[in-house]
């Protein structure tokens, strides 16, 4: 069985070398599905707790929300940095709430105090269902990711090999010690 969570990021980029209207900067709203696969827990009737998968899968996109997503040869990228050193902001302000942990990752490299993430390919709804599965899939069995932005969609379905321990009375992920981080529930 799978429980499905989705959520919206905002967020500006641009193709670099596109022959098209996407080579410009722009802004979208997208939008993504996060489907996680396991047995039913029986202690919660449920697979995962969908605000659960929120909040894991948030916490490190939200890197991506209300940021410039570039690819790392694009030359707005030391432009924009430039611009962002002069003002003073490059890294951070006290404004800048809405930040995850820093990551560096093959595919992708987030700069969150000056909200910019740099990408090794360019940044399409397909690319991003690659950062998004790099990303998360040690922490939860993602079954399959849906990316939508503008008219342009992407899915993929992914093996998933493995069962997670779970809460009996919350449904999370047990902690390495076998207590519930959220609940301190122990396993029986």
């Amino acid at each position: 069985m799978r429980s499905i969570t989705t959520f919206d990021i905002q967020y500006a980029h641009r193709f670099y070398n596109f022959k098209g209207e996407a080579q410009y900067l722009h802004g979208h709203t997208g939008t993504l599905t996060i489907e996680v696969k396991d047995t039913v827990n029986m202690g919660v009737n449920m697979v995962y707790p969908c605000n659960e998968i929120k909040k894991i899968a948030w916490n490190v996109l939200k890197n991506f929300d209300h940021a410039l997503i570039l690819r790392h040869d694009d030359p707005l990228l030391p432009a924009i940095l430039g611009v962002y050193e002069a003002q003073g902001i490059r890294n951070g302000a006290p404004t800048n709430t809405m930040k995850g942990p820093a990551f560096r990752t093959e595919l992708a490299t987030a700069h969150p105090d000056c909200r910019v993430v740099v990408t090794k390919e360019t940044m399409t709804v397909e690319g991003m269902i690659k950062i998004v599965y790099h990303l998360l899939k040690d922490q939860l069995n993602i079954v399959k990711l849906t990316f939508r932005s503008g008219d342009n969609t992407a899915s993929e379905c992914f093996e998933v090999d493995r069962t997670i321990d779970r809460c009996p009375c919350c449904g999370i992920t047990m902690g390495e010690n076998g207590i519930c981080p959220k609940c301190g529930c122990r396993k029986k």
